[in-house]
């Protein structure tokens, strides 16, 4: 019977220095990094609070990496758009969005390098990316379909109600044209017995 391995675990003190319990050594960033890239999971606590902080150690690891030279992987646009997302009515979307891409990109790598290994120039390998990212949204869109059935309900009796309106408002235009044509009709009948009465006379 195999029992999953836990993630280890990270102190980090108020001399902002990290410590590795599983070592019991002092690690840098760049430490933290590198056990990232080998798969090697890993949670920081605050050793004085205890409070969770992995996600604001990963987010400075990113930091450190897109300040090097060359190592860039956020484009400017992208943060912009990040930061906008922060605040609006999706914003409890974006997280879900953004793993989900970035796992099945992670899946699909191989695929991609092999793309762009037989491709030549950035426009080619761009191209890959961009298909990715579609298929990426799509499949999102799929899922989160399945699992939103009163927003598709919703959608569906919006479309009945819309529906059905344009219905009545197409009744309604046939019932105008028929009095039109009756009012036609009886200013004629009103016409012709103008007439006969003036033969009477």
């Amino acid at each position: 019977m195999t029992t999953e391995k836990k993630p280890t675990v990270i102190k980090k003190y108020a001399n902002r220095r990290l410590y590795h319990t599983g070592t019991s050594t002092y690690v840098t960033l760049e430490d933290l990094a590198g056990m990232v890239r080998v798969g090697e999971d890993f949670v920081v606590f605050d050793a004085k609070s205890g409070e969770d902080i992995t996600r604001s150690v990963l987010a400075q690891i990113i930091f450190e990496e897109e300040g090097k030279e060359g190592q860039s992987l956020l484009p400017v646009a992208f943060l912009r758009q990040l930061i906008r997302f922060y605040g609006d009515s999706v914003e409890a979307l974006v997280p879900s969005y953004l793993e989900f891409s970035i796992e099945n990109f992670t899946r699909e790598q191989q695929k991609l390098r092999e793309k762009m290994a037989q491709s030549f120039g950035p426009a080619a390998a761009f191209h890959a990316m961009e298909e990715q990212v579609r298929s990426n949204m799509a499949m999102f869109s799929e899922a989160l379909r399945m699992f939103t059935p009163f927003a598709q309900k919703n959608d569906e009796a919006e479309r009945q109600k819309t529906s059905s309106s344009a219905s009545m408002s197409d009744n309604a235009a046939e019932l105008d044209i028929l009095k039109k044509q009756m009012a036609d009709m009886q200013a004629k009948l009103d016409a012709i017995a103008g007439e006969k009465s003036e033969e009477i006379k």
